[in-house]
């Protein structure tokens, strides 16, 4: 594909542009339990028509735009007054919960270098129910990943786990509220506790659940403390694109003092271009997601947030106890919040994963550990409130379906299994993917078997074998 010589018209290009979204599933109607967190239209209009007010304003440089940075602050101010931090807490808003995450363990790492440069290889310490965000930050830059163990009947961060696991080299402790998998809070108390006896930072990850946490708190929900009221808690990591329900590309990263922020912060003068300095990772970045995250934390007030946090408790209540009263369908653990995975003993949730898809619906397949069942997960949004019925009603009757489908071809995926497990090349990747139907940027209608496949493999095998399956998705 080329440039066109000839521009097209205004009106092609939006058509062009819908028809490429006709195989999507529709978000809007509630059935899609992942990756989108409906506000409701008439929110969402006061949110786009902001986004599209200030698309075209670069955050790179405060001087030339400084509504921006007052923008910035007022949301980091009301953030940080959300999860009770003082008039100390300071903070920066991010792209997503991965670039506040991916910060949080930089600044973790340089404040290592300069507080404890005995430190050579620096570690931190998690659970096994901490996002992937965190592996991505440890491999980008240089820390050691300690995943610990977690309960596996209330999938809650194993304190134990994580204090055999703390050595000389551990500059960081990570924890999580809640989980995004199962949606629960980790012992964050204890945790805390434990990075004051031992002299490390303590990272919250409440991308996820620090807004709807906190109003639930609010509201007189039974809510442990995750905030900066819990003694040791040195940052945390909050989205507003989530359960804030601003527009994608908006997270926040906070910390107790503006000594810690300074790790975060880059700058270079040593070249012949404009003093460069990022208080995030990225340089050029549209005003757009400050500006929307602005105005919604601004419309809607706390009494919005309150009627939304209201709605979706009620609807998760509903969808959690429709599930428990399915034939072979079971709640995993004791969800804090409006996310949480379902497990089965009698169906393939995979295979219902693929039939829930056939009827228009998303639910996100997670995958086993050794503590734990392949499930399928549920975020539970303002958007999708008024889809619970129908999306039980569908449920029931898919796992019928389920049961009375053939198993997947055992003797396939232990070859598969087996043939990659043995010889980790791109050449072999590409012979299995073949086996599986993936076949160059199509994407297969059913994914049951290549997730039967996936889960059959150990994790470092599967992360080569996503890495080689995405480099051929791509142009």
């Amino acid at each position: 594909m080329r440039i066109p010589r000839e521009g097209r018209s205004k009106e092609e290009i939006l058509a062009a542009l819908q028809k490429m979204r006709a195989h999507d599933l529709d978000w809007r109607s509630g059935r899609v339990w992942a990756y989108v967190y409906n506000p409701g239209d008439e929110v969402r209009e006061v949110v786009d028509q902001a986004y599209l007010m200030y698309l075209s304003e670069n955050a790179l440089d405060p001087t030339v735009f400084p509504s921006l940075l007052r923008l910035e602050t007022e949301v980091v101010r009301m953030l940080a007054d959300l999860l009770r931090g003082d008039e100390r807490v300071v903070g920066n808003v991010t792209t997503g919960g991965t670039e506040s995450i991916l910060l949080a363990v930089k600044a973790a790492r340089d404040w290592a270098r300069a507080e404890r440069p005995e430190v050579t290889t620096p570690e931190m310490v998690l659970p096994m129910t901490a996002h992937g965000a965190f592996h991505k930050a440890a491999h980008y830059f240089g820390v050691k990943p300690v995943v610990a163990p977690f309960d596996p009947q209330t999938f809650r961060a194993d304190v134990d786990g994580m204090r055999e696991a703390i050595t000389e080299n551990t500059i960081l402790l990570v924890a999580s509220a809640p989980c995004y998998s199962q949606g629960v809070i980790d012992p964050i108390q204890e945790i805390g506790a434990l990075a004051q006896e031992k002299g490390l930072l303590f990272h919250v990850d409440a991308c996820v659940g620090g807004i709807h946490l906190s109003f639930m708190r609010k509201m007189g929900y039974p809510v442990p403390d995750f905030d900066f009221t819990v003694p040791g808690v040195t940052s945390i990591s909050v989205d507003m694109h989530k359960y804030g329900y601003a527009a994608k590309g908006c997270s926040a990263v906070l910390y107790r003092d503006r000594s810690l922020r300074r790790y975060q912060i880059y700058a270079c003068a040593e070249t012949t271009a404009y003093a460069l300095v990022n208080p995030t990772v990225l340089s050029s970045r549209s005003g757009a997601p400050l500006a929307a995250a602005w105005a919604i934390l601004n419309y809607l007030g706390e009494e919005g947030y309150e009627r939304i946090v209201r709605a979706v408790q009620e609807a998760t209540q509903r969808l959690i106890e429709g599930i428990n009263g399915i034939d072979g369908l079971y709640v995993l653990g004791e969800p804090d919040m409006c996310l949480f995975s379902f497990a089965s003993d009698t169906v393939n949730v995979f295979q219902l994963a693929d039939e829930m898809r056939r009827r228009g619906w998303y639910l996100q397949p997670q995958f086993s550990t050794p503590l734990s069942p392949r499930n399928l997960h549920i975020s539970v949004n303002y958007g999708t409130v008024p889809a619970v019925d129908a999306l039980l009603e569908d449920l029931r009757e898919a796992v019928e379906v389920v049961k009375d489908l053939p198993p997947l071809d055992a003797e396939f995926i232990r070859a598969v299994a087996s043939l990659l497990t043995e010889e980790t090349t791109p050449e072999t990747f590409a012979r299995v993917a073949e086996m599986a139907g993936l076949r160059g940027s199509s994407l297969p209608e059913d994914m049951a078997l290549i997730h039967e496949v996936i889960d059959a493999l150990p994790p470092e095998v599967v992360n080569l074998l996503l890495v080689e399956y995405f480099n051929d998705l791509y142009v």
